[in-house]
Parts: structure tokens; C-alpha cells; sequence
């Protein structure tokens, strides 16, 4: 009869040390999923790049941004983090518009390629169109690449190379207004 009692009180013991582990468990999963939504924050950031007049058609030409500050500190702690619990920056929307001249549309364009450039880092691809229709589209969105680019936008400043291949010759100045969300996972300050 002892040894049934005690085969009793064993098992409610390993019952509760299971709850136990599996609230724990638990817990420490919903915590963490709870830190994890406060750690994520986008980053939009607007440029121009001007495409001057060309003859050239089927060769690819560069034409860049100027350099584009990126405010990161201050980004970072608004979002109570900072750049060193940054875990990864992605490109995940690219939207190009014309601004000039009115009439203008991408036909023009056969392809584009961007790439970010940043003092001391090596450039890397971020976004692309291939085959841009000739259907007179003033405004594309891009697709993007999922490189980490953390490194790109911790520093002050950065800026776009676009490798254009033309289409078709243009013989005025084309603006293009560039839109661009970039999204951050990061670890809070404190935590």
C-alpha cells in the first residue's frame, strides 16, 4: 500500500515538473515572439536620378544618384535600438517614377539594374527590371533582391548606380524620382 502511495506522489511529481518545462516553454516563446514584432520598423528613403539624352541604344549606361543621407542614428533611436543590435536591413519595395518630362514613359528603356555604394563596402545589386514593357508605364515598381544590407544603411550616407540599357534613343533629359522601404529587425536597447 506504501509503495502504491508512493508510485501516486511519484507521478504527480513528473506531472507537475512537466507543466512546469512546458509553461516555461511557453513563456519564453511568447516573450520572445512579442520582443520580436517591437524590433521590426521600416525605413523609406526618396531619390532622383537624371537620364541624360542618348544616341545609344542596346549598351548599358550608368547614371547614379547622389548620395543619399541616411539619418540612421537618429532612425535607430526613435525606434529604441541602435546599430549595433541591428540583426538585418532588406530592400523589400522600389518604386520609380518620372517627374520630367510629363510625356515621357519607361518604353524608352529596355532594362534597369541598381546597385547600392557606400564608403569602404563593396556595391552590391539590390533591385532590377528585366524587359520593361512597352505599354507607357510613368511609374514601375522594381523587383529586390534579399541581400542583408545593414552595413549599407548604418553608415551616413549611400547612393545608387542605375545600369541602363535603352531601348530606343531619347533626345531629352529624363528625372526619375526613386522611392525606396527598407525593413529592420533589431534588438531593443536594454533587453
Amino acid at each position: 500500500m506504501h509503495h502504491k502511495h508512493a508510485k501516486q506522489h511519484n507521478n504527480q511529481y513528473i506531472m507537475k515538473k512537466l507543466y512546469l518545462i512546458v509553461t516555461v516553454v511557453l513563456l519564453t516563446y511568447g516573450s520572445c515572439k512579442e520582443v520580436s514584432q517591437l524590433t521590426h520598423f521600416y525605413i523609406d528613403y526618396t531619390s532622383n536620378v537624371t537620364i541624360p539624352p542618348a544616341d545609344v541604344v542596346g549598351i548599358p549606361i550608368d547614371v547614379w544618384t547622389p548620395y543619399i543621407p541616411t539619418n540612421s542614428d537618429e532612425i535607430f533611436g526613435n525606434n529604441n535600438t541602435s546599430s549595433g543590435l541591428i540583426e538585418e536591413i532588406i530592400l523589400t519595395e522600389m518604386k520609380m517614377n518620372i517627374t520630367s518630362p510629363s510625356s515621357q514613359s519607361f518604353d524608352f528603356l529596355k532594362s534597369i539594374e541598381i546597385y547600392i555604394i557606400a564608403n569602404n563596402l563593396s556595391e552590391v545589386k539590390i533591385a532590377w527590371y528585366d524587359d520593361i514593357p512597352q505599354t507607357g508605364l510613368s511609374s514601375i515598381n522594381m523587383e529586390t533582391s534579399n541581400d542583408d544590407l545593414k552595413e549599407f544603411i548604418k553608415k551616413d550616407e549611400f547612393k545608387l548606380r542605375f545600369k541602363t540599357v535603352l531601348r530606343q534613343q531619347i533626345s531629352d533629359t529624363t528625372d526619375i524620382e526613386i522611392f525606396s522601404t527598407f525593413f529592420v529587425d533589431a534588438q531593443i536597447l536594454g533587453i
